[in-house]
Protein backbone atom coordinates (compact mmCIF):
# COMPACT_ATOMS: atom_id res chain seq x y z
CA UNK A 1 0.00 0.00 0.00
CA UNK A 2 1.98 3.06 -1.04
CA UNK A 3 1.11 6.85 0.86
CA UNK A 4 0.13 8.00 -3.02
CA UNK A 5 -2.53 5.23 -3.16
CA UNK A 6 -4.06 6.11 0.81
CA UNK A 7 -3.80 10.02 -0.18
CA UNK A 8 -6.28 9.40 -3.11
CA UNK A 9 -8.46 7.53 -0.94
CA UNK A 10 -10.56 9.85 0.69
CA UNK A 11 -12.32 11.04 -2.15
CA UNK A 12 -14.10 8.43 -2.25
CA UNK A 13 -15.59 8.75 1.30
CA UNK A 14 -15.75 12.31 1.47
CA UNK A 15 -19.05 13.01 2.12
CA UNK A 16 -18.20 10.77 4.98
CA UNK A 17 -15.30 12.13 6.22
CA UNK A 18 -17.34 16.09 6.58
CA UNK A 19 -19.76 13.97 8.83
CA UNK A 20 -17.75 12.83 11.02
CA UNK A 21 -14.30 13.15 11.27
CA UNK A 22 -14.11 15.45 14.41
CA UNK A 23 -13.68 19.88 14.51
CA UNK A 24 -10.75 21.08 16.38
CA UNK A 25 -11.44 23.11 19.38
CA UNK A 26 -11.71 26.92 19.47
CA UNK A 27 -8.50 27.14 22.05
CA UNK A 28 -6.70 26.05 18.93
CA UNK A 29 -7.43 29.27 17.20
CA UNK A 30 -6.81 31.36 20.26
CA UNK A 31 -2.97 29.53 20.43
CA UNK A 32 -2.56 29.89 16.78
CA UNK A 33 -2.98 34.06 16.99
CA UNK A 34 -0.79 34.14 19.78
CA UNK A 35 1.91 32.38 18.45
CA UNK A 36 1.71 34.59 15.47
CA UNK A 37 1.27 37.68 16.66
CA UNK A 38 -1.31 39.08 14.52
CA UNK A 39 -5.48 38.62 14.65
CA UNK A 40 -6.95 36.02 12.58
CA UNK A 41 -9.76 38.39 11.07
CA UNK A 42 -8.55 40.10 8.00
CA UNK A 43 -5.27 37.68 7.63
CA UNK A 44 -4.98 36.08 4.16
CA UNK A 45 -4.96 32.70 4.66
CA UNK A 46 -4.30 29.47 2.72
CA UNK A 47 -5.34 26.27 4.12
CA UNK A 48 -3.77 23.46 2.04
CA UNK A 49 -4.83 19.97 1.75
CA UNK A 50 -8.05 21.36 3.19
CA UNK A 51 -10.50 18.43 2.36
CA UNK A 52 -13.42 18.89 3.27
CA UNK A 53 -13.36 22.70 4.41
CA UNK A 54 -13.35 21.59 8.68
CA UNK A 55 -10.66 23.58 9.45
CA UNK A 56 -11.03 25.99 6.53
CA UNK A 57 -14.13 27.12 7.86
CA UNK A 58 -13.21 27.42 11.46
CA UNK A 59 -10.53 29.61 10.10
CA UNK A 60 -13.30 31.32 7.80
CA UNK A 61 -15.30 32.25 11.04
CA UNK A 62 -12.85 33.69 12.48
CA UNK A 63 -12.80 36.31 9.50
CA UNK A 64 -9.72 35.29 7.97
CA UNK A 65 -9.54 35.84 4.41
CA UNK A 66 -8.87 32.74 3.41
CA UNK A 67 -8.98 30.27 0.44
CA UNK A 68 -9.11 26.13 0.17
CA UNK A 69 -6.37 23.95 -1.51
CA UNK A 70 -7.21 20.64 -2.11
CA UNK A 71 -6.08 18.04 -4.78
CA UNK A 72 -8.58 15.57 -4.57
CA UNK A 73 -11.73 15.52 -6.78
CA UNK A 74 -14.32 13.94 -4.24
CA UNK A 75 -12.95 16.11 -1.65
CA UNK A 76 -13.05 19.25 -3.31
CA UNK A 77 -16.54 18.50 -4.58
CA UNK A 78 -17.38 18.22 -0.86
CA UNK A 79 -16.03 21.22 -0.04
CA UNK A 80 -17.61 23.48 -2.32
CA UNK A 81 -21.25 21.61 -1.33
CA UNK A 82 -20.84 22.72 2.14
CA UNK A 83 -18.58 25.94 1.79
CA UNK A 84 -20.23 27.57 -1.03
CA UNK A 85 -18.70 31.05 -0.34
CA UNK A 86 -14.77 30.28 0.25
CA UNK A 87 -12.68 30.00 -2.81
CA UNK A 88 -10.96 26.84 -3.76
CA UNK A 89 -8.34 25.51 -6.08
CA UNK A 90 -6.93 22.33 -6.78
CA UNK A 91 -3.32 21.99 -5.77
CA UNK A 92 -1.19 20.57 -3.25
CA UNK A 93 1.42 21.99 -0.86
CA UNK A 94 4.34 20.38 -3.31
CA UNK A 95 3.46 23.26 -5.90
CA UNK A 96 0.90 25.65 -5.19
CA UNK A 97 -0.54 28.09 -7.50
CA UNK A 98 -0.31 31.19 -5.10
CA UNK A 99 1.54 34.59 -5.91
CA UNK A 100 5.18 34.75 -3.91
CA UNK A 101 4.74 36.86 -0.47
CA UNK A 102 0.94 37.26 -0.59
CA UNK A 103 -0.01 35.18 2.83
CA UNK A 104 0.10 36.02 6.09
CA UNK A 105 -0.93 32.32 7.36
CA UNK A 106 -0.35 28.70 5.64
CA UNK A 107 -2.22 26.27 7.34
CA UNK A 108 -1.84 22.29 6.99
CA UNK A 109 -4.52 20.58 9.06
CA UNK A 110 -4.58 16.56 9.45
CA UNK A 111 -2.60 17.37 5.74
CA UNK A 112 1.47 17.63 6.13
CA UNK A 113 1.94 14.14 5.59
CA UNK A 114 0.70 13.92 2.65
CA UNK A 115 3.25 16.31 1.24
CA UNK A 116 6.96 16.40 0.41
CA UNK A 117 9.18 18.52 2.74
CA UNK A 118 11.82 19.04 0.13
CA UNK A 119 8.92 20.58 -2.01
CA UNK A 120 6.47 22.07 0.40
CA UNK A 121 8.72 23.58 2.85
CA UNK A 122 10.15 26.04 -0.24
CA UNK A 123 6.88 26.44 -1.53
CA UNK A 124 5.28 28.19 1.80
CA UNK A 125 8.91 30.12 2.09
CA UNK A 126 8.06 31.17 -1.23
CA UNK A 127 4.26 32.27 -0.54
CA UNK A 128 4.24 33.68 2.85
CA UNK A 129 5.34 37.57 3.47
CA UNK A 130 8.26 38.21 5.85
CA UNK A 131 6.62 37.86 9.46
CA UNK A 132 3.89 35.30 7.82
CA UNK A 133 3.68 31.72 9.52
CA UNK A 134 3.45 28.06 8.65
CA UNK A 135 1.03 26.18 10.87
CA UNK A 136 0.68 22.44 10.98
CA UNK A 137 -1.64 20.60 12.91
CA UNK A 138 -3.00 17.13 13.71
CA UNK A 139 -5.68 15.43 16.32
CA UNK A 140 -4.19 12.62 18.03
CA UNK A 141 -6.20 10.00 19.53
CA UNK A 142 -5.02 10.81 23.60
CA UNK A 143 -3.43 7.27 24.40
CA UNK A 144 -3.38 8.08 27.70
CA UNK A 145 -6.83 7.43 27.93
CA UNK A 146 -7.43 3.34 28.48
CA UNK A 147 -10.15 2.11 26.04
CA UNK A 148 -8.20 4.26 23.53
CA UNK A 149 -5.57 2.60 23.72
CA UNK A 150 -6.43 -0.64 24.37
CA UNK A 151 -8.53 0.57 20.81
CA UNK A 152 -4.69 1.18 18.91
CA UNK A 153 -3.54 -1.96 20.13
CA UNK A 154 -5.72 -4.00 18.34
CA UNK A 155 -5.62 -1.87 15.40
CA UNK A 156 -1.97 -2.32 15.26
CA UNK A 157 -2.00 -5.63 16.46
CA UNK A 158 -4.67 -6.28 13.65
CA UNK A 159 -2.81 -4.35 10.53
CA UNK A 160 0.77 -3.06 12.00
CA UNK A 161 2.20 0.16 13.83
CA UNK A 162 1.63 2.10 10.32
CA UNK A 163 -1.65 1.96 9.67
CA UNK A 164 -1.86 5.98 11.63
CA UNK A 165 -0.07 8.72 9.82
CA UNK A 166 0.62 11.73 10.96
CA UNK A 167 3.99 12.86 10.01
CA UNK A 168 5.42 15.87 12.67
CA UNK A 169 6.54 19.36 11.04
CA UNK A 170 10.13 18.97 11.86
CA UNK A 171 13.01 21.77 12.89
CA UNK A 172 15.52 21.71 10.04
CA UNK A 173 17.97 24.65 9.45
CA UNK A 174 16.35 27.52 8.76
CA UNK A 175 13.02 25.99 10.07
CA UNK A 176 12.24 26.22 13.97
CA UNK A 177 8.91 25.15 14.87
CA UNK A 178 7.60 25.99 18.19
CA UNK A 179 4.93 23.51 19.78
CA UNK A 180 2.01 23.19 21.74
CA UNK A 181 -0.06 21.13 22.28
CA UNK A 182 -4.18 21.09 23.86
CA UNK A 183 -6.73 18.46 25.11
CA UNK A 184 -9.83 18.19 24.54
CA UNK A 185 -12.89 15.45 23.53
CA UNK A 186 -16.09 14.79 22.19
CA UNK A 187 -18.89 12.44 23.38
CA UNK A 188 -20.89 10.45 20.05
CA UNK A 189 -22.36 7.84 19.13
CA UNK A 190 -20.62 4.17 19.05
CA UNK A 191 -21.64 4.21 15.21
CA UNK A 192 -20.20 7.35 14.67
CA UNK A 193 -16.79 6.43 16.15
CA UNK A 194 -16.55 3.75 14.38
CA UNK A 195 -17.60 5.42 11.10
CA UNK A 196 -14.78 8.45 12.09
CA UNK A 197 -12.39 5.01 12.37
CA UNK A 198 -13.36 4.19 8.54
CA UNK A 199 -12.30 7.40 7.24
CA UNK A 200 -8.85 6.84 8.18
CA UNK A 201 -7.22 5.79 4.65
CA UNK A 202 -6.39 2.04 6.11
CA UNK A 203 -9.57 1.27 5.50
CA UNK A 204 -10.76 2.75 2.64
CA UNK A 205 -7.96 1.43 1.04
CA UNK A 206 -9.64 -1.90 1.21
CA UNK A 207 -7.20 -3.85 2.99
CA UNK A 208 -8.21 -7.49 4.08
CA UNK A 209 -9.87 -7.46 7.29
CA UNK A 210 -11.13 -3.80 7.82
CA UNK A 211 -15.01 -4.84 7.61
CA UNK A 212 -14.28 -7.54 10.62
CA UNK A 213 -12.27 -5.47 12.48
CA UNK A 214 -15.23 -2.85 12.04
CA UNK A 215 -17.81 -5.40 13.36
CA UNK A 216 -15.22 -6.95 15.79
CA UNK A 217 -14.97 -3.38 17.74
CA UNK A 218 -18.68 -2.42 17.46
CA UNK A 219 -19.32 -5.93 19.90
CA UNK A 220 -16.45 -4.73 21.93
CA UNK A 221 -17.53 -1.17 22.50
CA UNK A 222 -21.05 -1.44 22.70
CA UNK A 223 -20.44 -4.39 25.69
CA UNK A 224 -18.48 -1.70 27.20
CA UNK A 225 -20.22 1.25 27.00
CA UNK A 226 -23.72 -0.44 27.16
CA UNK A 227 -25.35 3.50 26.63
CA UNK A 228 -24.06 3.66 23.46
CA UNK A 229 -22.21 6.58 23.45
CA UNK A 230 -18.38 6.92 23.51
CA UNK A 231 -15.81 9.75 24.95
CA UNK A 232 -13.29 10.49 22.17
CA UNK A 233 -10.28 12.23 23.97
CA UNK A 234 -7.86 13.96 21.44
CA UNK A 235 -4.19 16.02 21.67
CA UNK A 236 -4.35 18.71 19.10
CA UNK A 237 -0.40 19.32 18.43
CA UNK A 238 0.04 22.56 16.64
CA UNK A 239 3.52 23.21 15.03
CA UNK A 240 4.20 26.62 14.11
CA UNK A 241 7.09 28.26 12.60
CA UNK A 242 7.21 32.11 11.33
CA UNK A 243 8.75 33.42 8.25
CA UNK A 244 11.58 35.71 9.06
CA UNK A 245 13.33 38.56 7.12
CA UNK A 246 16.82 36.96 7.47
CA UNK A 247 20.07 39.98 6.63
CA UNK A 248 17.53 41.44 4.00
CA UNK A 249 13.79 42.16 3.07
CA UNK A 250 12.48 38.57 1.82
CA UNK A 251 15.54 36.67 2.12
CA UNK A 252 13.26 33.80 2.90
CA UNK A 253 13.99 31.78 6.20
CA UNK A 254 11.66 30.72 8.76
CA UNK A 255 12.60 30.97 12.22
Amino acid sequence: MTTESRARSFSAAAARYADHRPSYPSALFDTLADLVGFPLAGARVADIGAGTGIATALLEARGARVIGVEPGAGMAAEFRRRNPRIPLVRADGNRLPLASGCLDLLTYAQSWHWTDPARSVPEALRVLRPGGALAVWHNDPDVTVGWIADQQARIEERFGPGWYINERARSQEGLRFTVRRLTWSRRVPVDTHLAKLSTHSLFLVGQDGTDAFLADERALLLRDFPDGRVEEHYVVELNLAVRGRGREEGEGLIG
